[in-house]
């Protein structure tokens, strides 16, 4: 992934996040309505509602960075809880990219494109 520090944590937002949201509107998220520290170097991942985009915000010494995914096809199995944060490891944040649950393991399909010239 971005960082292979063993003492990074993953916190994923449960629900439905509006992706038009950038590094200040994550960052005010996982502040005010998550109430977690930013600069901690822990990942933050969000999920919008069709579950084919993830957006990834941390804090990498002197600045924020934001990592996205998008599919083409195929969703995120984001999981569904009661909480508003889950906090998982970087195993299973690798597998919801991959197209795993991180609960039962069923990778998406790859995709072969190709450009026509």
């Amino acid at each position: 992934m971005i960082h292979s520090r063993d003492d990074i944590k993953v916190f994923l937002a449960v629900g439905a996040t509006d992706m038009r949201k950038s590094i200040n509107g994550l960052s005010i998220l996982v502040e005010d309505q998550l109430d977690l520290d930013l600069f901690t170097g822990h990942y933050f991942a969000f999920c919008n509602r069709k579950q084919t985009m993830v957006k990834i915000l941390y804090w990498d010494c002197n600045g924020f960075c934001v990592w996205l995914k998008r599919l083409e096809k195929d969703r995120f199995q984001w999981p569904d809880s009661r909480e508003e944060i889950i906090n998982i490891g970087r195993k299973e944040l690798n597998w919801l990219l991959d197209g795993l649950s991180i609960y039962q393991h069923e990778a998406h399909r790859h995709l072969n494109y190709s450009a026509i010239l």
